[in-house]
């Protein structure tokens, strides 16, 4: 469900975690076998790869080979722990992200190994190219991205089969094993909160606790709409904090641009020419705005431009809504986007039969559209569908893999170990609502709703969050969540009339 700009944001915030860990150390050691291997200062690493058969059962399909790089904490005494991050995408890779992960997991290094996996498909695990490029699929058209899954489907042909989450944390076990590893720590970010937890149904045993960051579970709503609401939600919360705007405006703003751009679509020209169309615009208020909020408060962000550049565009001035396209659509992508639409569109719960033909497949998404009318908050249900890139009809396209079962058909239990999981309460990619069912899904959770911070909150710069995060991690219980309540509000662009 997560990825492009946020699934960036995913890497910076496990930085944020495994790091503080650097102090004055020597310059680290690496594998030098191993090419490939980071260096990490201050640390020794290894590396290595363990070779995996891409389909099961599929021995003409060919092998994977995993790659893998253990940050290993100073000193002789084994470690009092393993923490396993995975910052989202589908497709976001670890092991070239290991100088900012040894930056993140503050005092945690000191005694804890970080283990980074490139999962399958991105990374030095084989990276996939299904013929799609991040650009043309991140800025493209519906139709252009409906194409998009239909070619990377007929590149990868059987092959597509071995792209699944489960699959992928098999992968992290065999690593784990590998490594005599007898239990890990794994911390999910935005759609590593969806892969994490099928790790944990599929090898419970080997879960000692788990951060889930940024979280939505496996059966989400397939038509998002949580996070419909949570972009009103947002704008409300922003207006009513800094007293810059009026939160019912604004959203009443966002309905009227919406209404007018789904009739009459606004070109802007941005890092490549953009249409801006009621789909896009959805797409770009809530996956781009709502990242990296919360980072630096005191910096202007393009949510808190929003509420400006809406009331300025009911008006009859465009100029703040195409400096809003512009700033939403100048970051790359990070994740491989082959791996990003592969794993939704094999994972994700479908608005149709995965085994009807496509014509019916489109009658059948047509008619659950239809029959949610006004349910998306500022948007019509057809716009707010069609702006999501992992959701809607996007994966009208993908034939599917035959008997599959997808994470959300899984009934095994989760286990019964100490869970964390944060929301920050700007975030419309990942809202609070979806932290709340990943909570209520183990027994043993603690959830946090982090305030003026957006996908994902261990962004913020205090310490704050990051320090409840190490507590967590060492004694499996949460204190000092306190220090959330005084996270300073973000700013926030005046509304005239």
């Amino acid at each position: 469900m997560r990825a492009g700009i946020r699934a960036g944001m995913g890497v910076a915030a496990v930085a944020a975690i495994a790091a503080g860990l650097v102090t004055g150390c020597d310059a680290g050691e690496r594998d030098r076998a191993l090419p490939w291997c980071p260096t990490v200062e201050g640390y020794a690493v290894d590396c290595g790869t363990v070779p995996r058969p891409l389909v099961e059962g599929r021995a003409e399909l060919g092998t994977v080979d995993v790659a893998y790089a253990r940050i290993k904490h100073p000193g002789g005494a084994p470690a009092a722990g393993t923490i396993l991050p995975n910052p989202g995408g589908p497709g976001v890779p670890m092991i070239s992200h290991a100088a900012e992960a040894a930056q993140v997991t503050a005092g945690l290094l000191t005694d804890h190994d970080v283990l980074l996996i490139d999962p399958r498909g991105t990374g030095l695990s084989g990276p996939i190219d299904c013929g799609v490029g991040a650009d043309e699929y991140q800025l493209g058209t519906r139709e252009q991205q409906r194409d998009a899954v239909g070619r990377c489907a007929d590149r990868l042909g059987d092959k597509a089969a071995g792209y699944t989450s489960a699959a992928t944390v098999d992968d992290f076990d065999a690593v784990r094993a590998q490594l005599g590893i007898d239990k890990v720590i794994p911390y999910g970010i935005s759609y590593g909160t969806y892969l994490m937890p099928v790790y944990a149904q599929r090898h419970p045993d080997r879960v000692a606790s788990m951060v889930l960051t940024g979280a939505y579970p496996a059966d989400h709503d397939p038509l998002q709409r949580p996070n419909a609401a949570a972009v009103s939600l947002a704008l409300q919360r922003i207006c009513e904090r800094s007293r810059a705007c009026d939160g019912t405006t604004a959203v009443d703003d966002l309905r009227a641009v919406a209404t007018r751009v789904r009739e009459h679509p606004l070109p802007v020209r941005a890092k490549s020419d953009v249409l801006l169309t009621e789909a896009k615009l959805a797409s770009l208020v809530f996956e781009a705005a709502t990242s990296n909020v919360g980072a630096a408060p005191e910096h202007m962000t393009p949510l808190g431009l929003l509420p400006a550049a809406l009331h300025a565009s009911v008006r009859g001035d465009d100029s703040g809504l195409s400096e809003f396209v512009r700033l939403t659509t100048e970051e790359p992508a990070y994740e491989n986007i082959g791996l990003y639409i592969t794993v939704a569109c094999n994972d994700y719960p479908s608005l149709w039969s995965r085994e009807a033909a496509l014509p019916q497949r489109e009658q059948q998404y047509r008619q659950r559209v239809a029959e949610s009318a006004g349910q998306f908050g500022a948007f019509s249900a057809e716009g707010f569908t069609a702006g999501q890139r992992d959701g809607g009809d996007a994966c009208l396209r993908w034939p599917g893999i035959p008997g599959h079962q997808r994470p959300d058909q899984v009934t095994t239990p989760l286990p019964d170990v100490p869970v964390l999981v944060l929301s920050g309460d700007l975030d419309a990619i990942t809202p609070d609502a979806n932290g709340k069912l990943v909570a209520a899904k183990f027994p043993r959770a603690t959830f946090i709703s982090v305030p003026n911070t957006g996908h994902v909150p261990d962004l913020e710069p205090s310490g704050c969050v990051v320090g409840v995060v190490a507590g967590f991690v060492r004694t499996g219980a949460v204190s000092g969540a306190e220090c959330v309540a005084s996270l300073p509000p973000i700013v926030v662009a005046p509304v005239t009339n």
